[in-house]
C-alpha cells in the first residue's frame, strides 16, 4: 500500500517529532510546534491539492448558545458545529502513538437519492483538531477519520460522526424573530412606564384637586 502522506509533508512531520522531543525533556512549561500541516484533496481522494499549515484551536469549549456538539460512537472525534455554519473536528491521541504517520479525513453528505463525496483531507500526525470552514444547510454529513501507521501496522477502523446542519435561512428567521422579540420587550417597557408616569404625575393631581373642592363644598355652604 503507497504511503498516505506524500514525502514532503512526512519530513515535515519527522521534523516536528524531532523538535517535539527536546521541548518534551526542556520541562512540563515547555509548548510543542502549533502548526498543523494538511492536504485538501479533491473528492474521493483524488490527486493533487496544497499544503497548507494552520494553528490548533487550543482551549476551545463549545459554548451553548453558539456551537452543538456531535459525537462519534466510540467519542474519539468530536464534531463542533458552530453557528456561522464551520464545523470544528477534534480528536485526542491515538493508540498506540509509535508509528503514525497522520490522518485521513474522509467528509461526504447525503443527497436526494445518493451520498456524494466532498473534500478528503491529509493530516500530519501532530494535528489534533481541523476546521471546515463552509458547510451547507438542511444536509448531512458524515466525516470520518482514520489514522495511518507506517507498515506493517494495519491502520484501526476509522472513526465517523454524522450531523446535520439547520439551513442558512432559519437562522437568519430566527436571528431575526429574536431581535424583533427585543424590540417588542423595550416597547412594552417604555410603554408600562410612560403610563405610570401620566397616572402619578398628571391624573393625581386633578383628582386631589376634585377631593379638596368636595370637601370644601359644605363649609361654605
Amino acid at each position: 500500500m503507497p504511503s498516505l502522506l506524500p514525502p514532503s509533508l512526512a519530513f515535515l512531520c519527522f521534523v516536528a517529532t524531532a523538535l517535539r522531543a527536546p521541548l518534551a525533556r526542556a520541562g512540563p512549561g515547555a509548548e510543542e510546534p502549533p502548526w498543523c500541516p494538511y492536504k485538501v484533496l479533491g473528492g474521493e481522494g483524488a490527486a493533487g491539492g496544497r499544503l497548507c499549515f494552520r494553528p490548533p484551536a487550543r482551549g476551545f469549549q463549545c459554548a451553548a448558545r453558539a456551537c452543538r456538539a456531535h459525537r462519534s460512537p466510540g467519542g474519539a472525534l468530536v464534531a463542533n458545529v458552530l453557528a456561522n455554519g464551520s464545523v470544528l473536528l477534534q480528536w485526542g491521541p491515538p493508540r498506540p502513538a509509535a508509528g503514525l504517520r497522520g490522518f485521513a479525513l474522509n467528509c461526504s453528505w447525503d443527497g436526494t437519492y445518493t451520498r456524494f463525496p466532498c473534500d478528503s483531507v491529509e493530516l500530519g500526525a501532530a494535528c489534533r483538531d481541523y476546521l471546515l470552514p463552509e458547510a451547507h444547510g438542511s444536509v448531512r454529513y458524515r466525516l470520518c477519520l482514520q489514522p495511518r501507521y507506517a507498515p506493517p501496522r494495519p491502520a484501526p477502523p476509522a472513526q465517523c460522526v454524522e450531523f446535520r446542519l439547520e439551513p442558512a435561512a432559519m437562522r437568519d428567521i430566527v436571528v431575526a424573530m429574536t431581535a424583533v422579540g427585543g424590540s417588542i420587550c423595550v416597547m412594552l417597557v417604555f410603554i408600562c412606564l410612560l403610563v405610570a408616569y401620566i397616572t402619578e404625575n398628571l391624573m393625581s393631581p386633578a383628582l386631589g384637586g376634585g377631593v379638596a373642592a368636595a370637601a370644601a363644598a359644605p363649609h361654605r355652604a
